[in-house]
């Protein structure tokens, strides 16, 4: 299909959209960006909460566990009756499922709100449903855990197909595989977004693209409130700072002496394979050379970043920095994940990468509303395919 359009007001203005699991808000920031209204967001997580209620000042926000939420509150908060939300969207807990988690599976507790997004969709009776999460949902319990989704939603009404998407092929500077399940109980068709960035289509964004325009930071440095180092040096940095003339969050952790001593014997696109003997950690001594690839990562500017996560420890994956020696800021982080400079994330600097790293990118949730708007344009399930043949699908 083409890539998916906005649509223009009046036919498809003030639509709405509640989001679970939000945190700061990644995919309901990329929703309000394709138009729509977010009503209302809920998370555990009161620090992600704080940068959530400062970030979305027209919606209401629920913290506390979800097992505590009912319908008839969101709905009350958001101003609706049931049947009249257009799109409930959320991620429940991914580090159930997460290939991170050498525990992960059925016996994980965050492995089973999903029953609870399934619970108020009931309730809600949204018109359509979004629901995001880590690709490891597919293999879990032997796909066991997807299966269960897929049937539940089913038997609330709704036809629903997924697809595992790539965030670098829409434009996020950013190598991160997620699963994204779009059901609907109308008789539009289930649209997913056409890829707008690789091979024969737009170059990927790199890690160069995203910083250049960045002050330059000393290990473990607060930068504050901060000007740019320059003028933007291409479209994804005009389109992220907008008409901001500063940046907040730009805040480097501190490394421990052996590390930024580590960081000096790694060149961009280097690992820990560039490290001498007695600057190895213990426990990678006797590893070997195909073995944790990411770890210990400089990229180099002209990279995709490795997947943001929740602790950017350079133990973990490639996040020093590319020519500065030091691990990426917690600005940098958003950056990749392609938040506007406009957001601001509240809290200590370890729950804000916390928000960061939990985070849908805002763009790719853009690209998902442009899909489902193109979708709701649609005047039945006749009309077009809209691109899903290319799809990874399960239906029910």
């Amino acid at each position: 299909m083409a890539s998916p359009r906005r649509l223009k007001a009046p036919a498809f203005a003030n639509l709405s959209c509640i989001d679970l699991f939000c945190g700061a808000g990644g995919l309901s920031h990329g929703f309000q960006q394709a138009g729509f209204r977010v009503l209302a967001g809920q998370d555990y997580d009161q620090a992600a909460g704080h940068t959530f209620v400062r970030t979305h000042r027209d919606a209401g926000f629920i913290g506390g566990p979800i097992q505590d939420v009912t319908a008839k509150r969101l709905l009350r908060v958001a101003g609706l009756l049931p049947g009249e939300l257009d799109v409930l969207v959320g991620g429940p807990p991914c580090q159930g499922y997460s290939v991170y988690n050498h525990n992960r599976g059925e016996s994980d507790p965050r492995a089973h709100l999903f029953r609870e997004y399934l619970r108020l969709v009931e309730g809600l009776k949204p018109k359509w449903i979004v629901m995001e999460n880590v690709t490891g949902l597919t293999s879990v319990a032997n796909g066991k855990m997807l299966r269960e989704i897929l049937v539940g939603i089913g038997k609330l009404g709704y036809r629903v197909q997924s697809r595992i998407l790539k965030a670098e092929e829409y434009g996020i500077p950013q190598e991160r595989r997620r699963i994204i399940l779009i059901g609907t109980r109308t008789g539009q068709p289930i649209a997913f977004p056409d890829a707008t960035h690789g091979t024969h289509l737009e170059p990927f964004v790199t890690v160069g693209d995203a910083i250049s325009d960045l002050p330059a930071l000393r290990n473990g440095e607060d930068a504050g409130k901060v000007r740019y180092s320059c003028e933007p040096q291409n479209s994804y940095q005009r389109m992220l700072r907008g008409n901001l003339s500063w940046i907040e969050n730009h805040s480097a952790p501190r490394l421990s002496k052996v590390n930024e001593e580590r960081a000096r014997h790694i060149p961009p696109g280097g690992s820990w394979r560039d490290l001498p003997y007695n600057l190895l950690p213990a426990g990678m001594r006797a590893a070997r050379r195909c073995d944790h690839t990411k770890r210990y990562g400089r990229p180099k500017l002209t990279d995709l970043s490795c997947t943001v996560l929740t602790k950017c420890d350079v133990h973990w994956g490639a996040y020093f920095h590319p020519t500065q020696d030091r691990a990426i800021s917690v600005r940098e982080a958003t950056r990749m994940q392609s938040f506007p400079d406009s957001v601001v994330f509240y809290s200590s600097k370890t729950e804000q990468y916390v928000q960061v790293g939990n985070a849908v990118p805002p763009l790719l949730g853009k690209r998902i509303a442009e899909a489902v708007l193109t979708a709701m344009e649609s005047e039945g399930m006749s009309d077009v395919s809209l691109g899903n043949r290319r799809a990874l699908q399960l239906a029910v």
